[in-house]
């Protein structure tokens, strides 16, 4: 129960930048919002890490619905990921960094600022990771699948005419 509003509350404001970011359609309104909520359910239940661990892997879940979702849609995953991630921001973090930046307080100013610098690059690289992991996976299915439809096209009648004018061109 104690994750339950913290999650509810991060598919609203999830929700609520759907809005700002003009999605029409309901589903990718509830999509979106669920894949917000569900980075933010990861983070939360992951306490025994590090805060730079949470976020990574927070933002690995977010990136890898956003890609699922991307596909069931046919839409870019980042209609997704953008709204899925802002949970994560680290917005807390920046207002404690210029706050002490502008108090005077410079170790507290490169503590805090240290800990929103990692912690946006966790969510960068979480972005990035598993990114490069689909395009990946999906060229290998695409030669995949060219290998087995050239070999299954080569195999044909219409295979032997092609050589058939191959060897009189030449």
């Amino acid at each position: 129960m104690e994750w339950f509003l913290p999650c509810l509350y991060a598919f609203l404001g999830c929700g609520a930048f759907c809005f700002i970011f003009e999605l029409r359609r309901w589903w990718y309104i509830v999509s979106a919002a669920a894949t917000g909520a569900v980075a933010w359910l990861v983070y939360l239940s992951l306490p025994g890490l590090t805060d730079v661990n949470r976020y990574l892997l927070a933002t690995i879940a977010a990136v890898a619905l956003s890609e699922i979702f991307a596909r069931l849609y046919k839409t870019p995953a980042t209609v997704f990921l953008i709204i899925g991630i802002i949970p994560l921001v680290p917005g807390g973090g920046i207002y404690y960094t210029m706050e002490a930046l502008i108090n005077g307080d410079l170790s507290l100013f490169v503590r805090h600022g240290m800990e929103t610098a990692a912690s946006a690059g966790a969510i960068a690289v979480g972005c990035s990771l598993v990114s490069s992991v689909s395009r990946l996976t999906t060229a290998a299915r695409r030669r995949r699948w060219i290998r087995q439809g050239a070999s299954a096209a080569g195999s044909g009648p219409a295979a032997g005419e092609a050589e058939d004018k191959k060897g009189h061109e030449g």
